[in-house]
């Protein structure tokens, strides 16, 4: 179709559309809109028009991209103009958040995962549902996840990507992008058609509940585009590669193909909203159904995290969507664990690509290498210090029973707070921080300064025992 016939077209649906409204007594505000020249890719003119459109006696002028409920759409539905202006948005909104857990000191990471999945994740995969970012915002986009993944965890720049993933529970862009695709998809198929306008235009031979369908559902207005669409059968998987291309709302819909084993009709939530003769079911049903739905879109996501998870040969984690049992102690705390984790940390046997050469072996025995279990179990400076506190951690291997152990790790992190193991070397340097002598003149400055809290001491009778343990030990 021409622009000229597609412009006498859209003042023609727009007078009846408005003759319409006036029976009702609604009316329209003209000023307040955006008009754009979409084009399918048959019809790629290298000439564009930009005459202005005249409309009940204004004119509007064509736009490049047009703005509706914060998506940004491009005559070619290209994704880049939307997802340049949520990254922008998110920078700003980042900028404000990351002032609140500093490196080393503010929120627990716990807190900082609440607000990296509640507040930074919403505002960058807005529109991420219906748009597929291309490789270029891809890209922009990884770069900005990993600035929240390090955020989060406290882990160095050297740290692998993907283990910077797993240790900070954020899964990967591309995961999450088809993770809000597929619950979108859910939440589109499952709506009742009188109440979402999206899911009156799925094909009639979609299992849904209802059999109401809008008329854009039928191909009365593709005919005459060249057989350019075609209709793409409910339960009909699609052709790969795909020959010819169906419609928008068609191949969303195919995406919760996959997850509905079991099922003959999708559920409706809601439906008290559109009708209360579509009520056939009881509502706890369907909302069951429904959230048994979600669920497998979960495991998907675990399964295909799983799949694609490369991780170098000294990282034996995988992923998970369970927090680990130190992810509420302080943030300087939990920065060592996520480290150690990771085996990129102030010890001399995990070199970073800056220090590719650097001496590895222990700075406070000289006998080995200084590796995260040489540090916490074979160093013998501190074996005095990991007797009285390990004696109940056997080992530190990644299937240690210590990572699932709220109290095994506690006494990890007081062995680690009273050697300094891992600490920043302008903080501790190696020379001060080994084991104290057997009967130092002050025993308290060994301790972390809430050992020698009387606050501390009066929350729980049981540490001043502890503390009393301590002082005839070195005493």
């Amino acid at each position: 179709m021409s622009y000229r016939g597609n412009i006498r077209r859209l003042q023609e649906l727009f007078e009846k559309l408005e003759a319409k409204a006036l029976s009702l007594g609604i009316s329209f505000s003209v000023a307040q809109r955006e008009l754009i020249h979409w084009r399918s890719p048959s019809q790629r003119h290298s000439l564009k028009c930009h005459s202005p459109i005249p409309i009940k006696g204004e004119l509007f002028c064509p736009r490049d991209s047009v703005r509706c409920l914060r998506y940004w759409f491009m005559p070619a539905l290209d994704s880049s103009a939307h997802f340049s202006h949520r990254l922008a948005l998110v920078q700003g909104a980042f900028a404000l958040i990351r002032r609140l857990s500093p490196p080393g000191a503010g929120l627990t990471p716990y807190l900082c995962h609440r607000l990296a999945t509640s507040l930074v994740a919403p505002i960058l995969f807005y529109g991420a549902d219906l748009f597929t970012p291309s490789a270029g915002a891809m890209a922009r986009l990884n770069t900005f996840w990993h600035k929240v993944q390090r955020w989060t965890t406290n882990c160095f720049s050297a740290t692998p990507t993907r283990i910077l993933s797993v240790e900070s529970l954020l899964p990967l862009v591309p995961l999450l992008i088809s993770q809000w695709q597929r619950v979108g998809a859910l939440r589109v198929v499952c709506s009742p058609p009188k109440v979402n306008l999206a899911t009156a235009c799925l094909h009639p031979s979609f299992p849904s509940l209802s059999a109401d369908r809008a008329q854009d559902a039928l191909r009365a207005l593709t005919r005459g585009l060249k057989s350019v669409y075609l209709p793409l059968h409910g339960k009909t998987p699609r052709a790969t590669p795909a020959i010819r291309n169906p419609r928008l709302i068609e191949a969303v819909a195919h995406k919760t193909i996959p997850f509905t084993s079991g099922l003959s009709r999708m559920p409706m939530i809601n439906s008290h909203l559109a009708s209360p003769a579509l009520a056939i079911h009881p509502q706890s049903l369907m909302d069951n159904t429904y959230a048994t739905l979600k669920k497998r879109v979960r495991e998907a996501l675990l399964e295909e995290w799983a799949h694609l998870f490369l991780a170098p040969g000294y990282y034996h984690h995988s992923p998970t969507a369970n927090h680990q049992p130190f992810i509420g102690l302080s943030k300087f705390m939990a920065a060592r664990m996520y480290q150690m984790r990771a085996r990129k940390r102030y010890l001399a046997a995990h070199p970073t690509w800056r220090t590719p050469e650097a001496e590895t072996s222990c700075p406070r025995c000289g006998l080995e290498p200084e590796t995260f279990e040489h540090a916490i179990r074979a160093c013998p400076c501190r074996q005095g210090a990991c007797t009285y506190l390990l004696h109940h951690v056997m080992s530190v291997g990644h299937e240690a029973p210590m990572w699932s152990s709220l109290p095994l790790l506690k006494w990890l992190t007081t062995y680690i707070s009273v050697t300094s193991t891992g600490f920043p070397p302008m903080m501790f340097p190696p020379t001060t921080t080994a084991l104290p002598p057997r009967c130092p003149s002050h025993p308290f400055k060994y301790l972390p300064r809430r050992f020698v809290s009387f606050r501390w001491l009066r929350v729980r009778p049981g540490r001043l025992s502890l503390l009393r343990q301590y002082v005839s030990f070195h005493c």
